[in-house]
């Protein structure tokens, strides 16, 4: 899956290989594919083992012969590497090798047809493909005893997770060659699949390179929970170049990077992780970004202008920041590069930005609909509008002008630093107070609009109480979290929506619209316990650390039964809570990873 336009413009090049091994005449097909009405070949039926090595390792066993495969991904590159090892008697031992190509955009599905130039250009060591003007070609650099042109399609896959989704679930891909390795005289074999030309003699001291690099990251992690250390090898998968900075991908296999969740994920995956210069940099990223005192939401695919329609990502800008200098010190860094940007998002939130975010008459942020994350739309139903003033908005515009506050006393901005103080304790705390308490339900409305109060039990709640500057006194701050531990809680996050509200949707499922029904209407985030955990240990002290500590054992086991070694997107609000969506998303991997350290 290449980036061609690094983060972004992922194109799934290479898809898989069909693997036989010939035993003295006799072909055992290794792979497995489903196809309309049947499964071919049943090459699981040889699979002995599978295991993370740290890389995927699967081992076949075929009559007397035994044959080991390894994949890993070269950090930095679009390079695959495979390597192949037999064991037992390999006399007349042959292994034959067809990628199947698909050079197709991540979110399609390929089929066949006659644009596709299937000419291959073969030289010593090496075969390679261009199929499709304006895709970049992909090089087979090997061992093989020989490589053979092919030219044939294969027809009708099927894919179970995208026929559940209602999309579409049929792909025919492309076989440009056959690489046959005799294994009698080798009992190692590699191919190493590549945007760039290779050596497949170069596999080992990339494999070496790769096994060091995440014994670095095991370092880093300075634990030996085992949960801890697969989650600081995990975060730094999501870390990735834009241009000659650094960036967040959100999720895999779906997004790109986004502001929001970058910036929600950056003090787990870098702080927590001891990677400060990769936090700034990210931090400096997107601050050459911020246009009418916004961060971008998204940065779109094919590279067209940042998408501005949130008015959260901006917000969390001012978290990340200062958790940067909690974790460091570094006042000097925002000084010099970002005091005059906090000022001027300050400046122009209060005098009003897009898509009608302003500071209102009470100090209040008020915005339009769809600008908070919970942003779900199936068709031209909004799912949760929430336009107004959303409770987790006003919990984190207080934190922005308490941040700046404490930046600007610390530069000698006087003038700055009394702005946001009057501003921030004279107007937006006591009106949040006045407003946004719910008496009857002992807890905070998750919108105000106008007259209107919405009384949805929601996790959005809990910012008002895990930020670094809150609003609520200490026995408001108890109640929320006893409310939302009470009605949200499960072993793998917090639900969106109580389960006694009539719109609660418990299962993530079906097609588009269903889903997005269902994404803000009951679905389990992981990435939520990250502020319920900060918010429990406040209000009931550090001796609740331990109950945490019960808390996470879930994620132990979902690390090997979903993106193995991830944490997933989400999880069904019913039980057993099925993990669904992304299998691996930054901010449920940082914020499980900032809780457990």
């Amino acid at each position: 899956m290449a980036a061609t336009k690094p983060p972004v413009g992922r194109v799934l090049l290479l898809s898989k290989l069909e693997e036989t091994l010939v035993v003295r005449g006799m072909r055992y097909e290794l792979s497995a594919n489903r196809y309309p009405g049947a499964v071919h070949p049943q090459g699981y039926r040889y699979l002995k083992e599978f295991r993370l090595d740290p890389f995927p390792v699967f081992t076949y066993e075929v009559a007397d012969v035994e044959i080991e495969k390894r994949v890993f991904l070269v950090d930095g590159e679009n390079t695959v590497v495979l390597e192949y090892e037999v064991r037992g008697d390999t006399g007349g031992c042959v292994l034959e090798v067809r990628p199947l190509i698909a050079f197709r955009d991540y979110h399609a599905t390929t089929h066949a047809n006659s644009a596709l130039d299937p000419r291959v250009t073969i030289t010593a060591g090496r075969a390679s493909i261009a199929p499709y003007p304006g895709l970049p070609t992909l090089y087979f650099s090997h061992d093989a005893v020989s490589v053979e042109s092919t030219g044939a399609w294969y027809y009708g896959f099927e894919f179970d997770r995208e026929r559940e989704r209602g999309l579409d679930y049929q792909e025919d891909l492309f076989n440009p060659c056959v690489l046959t390795f005799d294994l009698g005289l080798r009992t190692g074999s590699t191919i190493i699949a590549s945007t760039e030309p290779r050596e497949a003699s170069g596999a080992p001291a990339l494999r070496r390179a790769e096994i060091e690099r995440r014994a670095e990251l095991g370092r880093a992690a300075s634990s030996d929970d085992p949960l801890v250390r697969s989650l600081v090898s995990a975060a730094g998968q999501f870390i990735v170049r834009r241009g000659e900075l650094r960036s967040v991908i959100a999720g895999y296999h779906w997004f790109s990077d986004w502001g929001r969740d970058t910036m929600i994920a950056l003090p787990g995956l870098t702080l927590a992780t001891d990677r400060p210069d990769i936090a700034k940099n990210i931090l400096l990223a997107f601050a050459r970004t911020i246009d009418q005192g916004m961060l971008p939401n998204r940065f779109p695919d094919a590279g067209e202008v940042p998408e501005y329609n949130t008015v959260d990502a901006t917000l969390w800008f001012f978290v990340a920041l200062d958790a940067l200098v909690r974790y460091t010190g570094d006042l000097q860094f925002v000084k010099e590069h970002l005091y005059e940007k906090l000022v001027s998002i300050i400046d122009w939130h209060e005098r009003g930005t897009r898509y009608g975010i302003h500071a209102d008459s009470d100090g209040l942020l008020a915005c339009g609909e769809r600008l908070t994350w919970m942003d779900a739309k199936a068709g031209d139903w909004v799912v949760t509008p929430r336009s107004g003033k959303p409770v987790e908005v006003q919990a984190l515009w207080y934190n922005a002008l308490r941040t700046l506050e404490a930046f600007s006393g610390k530069f000698d901005d006087i003038v700055t630093s009394a702005r946001c103080l009057e501003l921030a304790l004279d107007m937006v705390r006591p009106n949040f107070v006045r407003l946004f308490w719910n008496d009857t339900a002992g807890c905070l409305y998750d919108v105000v609009d106008g007259d209107e109060h919405d009384a949805s039990i929601r996790p959005n709640q809990i910012f008002a109480v895990s930020l670094p500057y809150t609003m609520l006194p200490e026995d408001k701050e108890r109640q929320v979290v006893n409310r939302v531990e009470r009605d949200l809680l499960t072993p793998y996050g917090l639900r969106t929506l109580a389960t006694t509200d009539p719109r609660y949707r418990g299962c993530y499922e079906g097609d588009q619209r269903s889903r997005d029904a269902a994404y803000h209407q009951g679905t389990v985030w992981p990435w939520l316990l990250g502020p319920f955990f900060t918010a429990y240990i406040k209000v009931n002290g550090p001796d609740s650390r331990d109950r945490i500590a019960q808390w996470l054992t879930p994620f132990r086991e979902h690390l090997h039964t979903a993106g193995l070694g991830q944490i997933s997107e989400i999880f069904d609000g019913d039980p057993p809570h099925h993990p669904r969506g992304c299998i691996a998303q930054a901010w449920s991997v940082a914020e499980i990873l900032r809780a457990a350290l």
